[in-house]
């Protein structure tokens, strides 16, 4: 499973994503420039997290149009599997490969921490059955609000697009709602209708080693890599 991370101006994660699934889960995993013009034969493709292009405009409004995005959206409309992490998200929702926004978090501020994510029932390989009930994932953005209309929220629902929500923590008779940034529903991951694009505000590839906050990110990488060998299969 030949894994292309897509390296933009301003990304600060991409080496931590190519550690994650290259030492990690063990998969070819290689740095592609935002300035090539093809994948280089790649299976599951990874937008990172950072600040492509340093935010300017909206996050991820520039990067929409690095020349790698044509492949890119090329690659998932043919049913191949792309990940957005943080700034990945936001690139992905700026290209149109997944529906809503991400705009400025509600308290106006950076949110940096770990965080409890609530695993959704959707589908074979993100269900609580493989990955659990709570993840405990860290998240680091200024710009996490997940936003979308009545019509669309609806249809994340019905068609069983939402993967994650932030989750209640501390004791069962006092929870404290962990959403760092205001989303709707709080929602802190979702992938597209088809289910080969997939888009997360929190940080797998920051919990996949003993002295991380968790290894709470090993299952969800491997979701991941599980929906892309299904893709293949499909298509053969």
């Amino acid at each position: 499973m030949k894994t292309a991370v897509i390296q933009f101006p301003g990304s600060n994660c991409d080496r931590d994503a190519v550690h994650a699934f290259g030492n990690i889960l063990g998969l070819p995993a290689d740095l592609v420039w935002h300035k090539e013009s093809s994948l280089g034969g790649a299976e599951l493709v990874v937008l990172p997290g950072g600040f492509s292009f340093g935010d300017y405009l909206r996050c991820g409004a520039i990067a929409r149009f690095s020349p790698i995005m044509a492949a890119v959206c090329e690659f998932a409309e043919n049913g191949g599997v792309v990940l957005g992490i943080c700034n990945g998200f936001q690139i992905l929702c700026e290209a149109g490969l997944l529906p809503g926004v991400l705009i400025r978090n509600e308290c106006l501020e950076f949110r940096c921490r770990t965080v409890q994510l609530r695993v959704e029932d959707a589908g074979p390989h993100f269900n609580r059955e493989k990955l659990g009930d709570r993840l405990a994932i860290p998240v680091a953005h200024g710009e996490g609000n997940y936003l979308i209309d009545r019509e669309g929220l609806t249809a994340l629902q019905e068609n069983r697009q939402i993967l994650f929500r932030y989750a209640a923590r501390g004791s069962a008779g006092d929870p404290q709602l962990e959403n760092p940034n205001g989303s709707v529903g709080d929602i802190a991951g979702i992938r597209n209708q088809m289910g080969n694009v997939i888009g997360m505000m929190p940080h797998p590839e920051r919990a996949v080693e003993t002295f991380h906050p968790s290894r709470d990110g090993v299952p969800i990488l491997k979701a991941v890599v599980e929906t892309a060998r299904s893709a293949a299969d499909v298509k053969v």
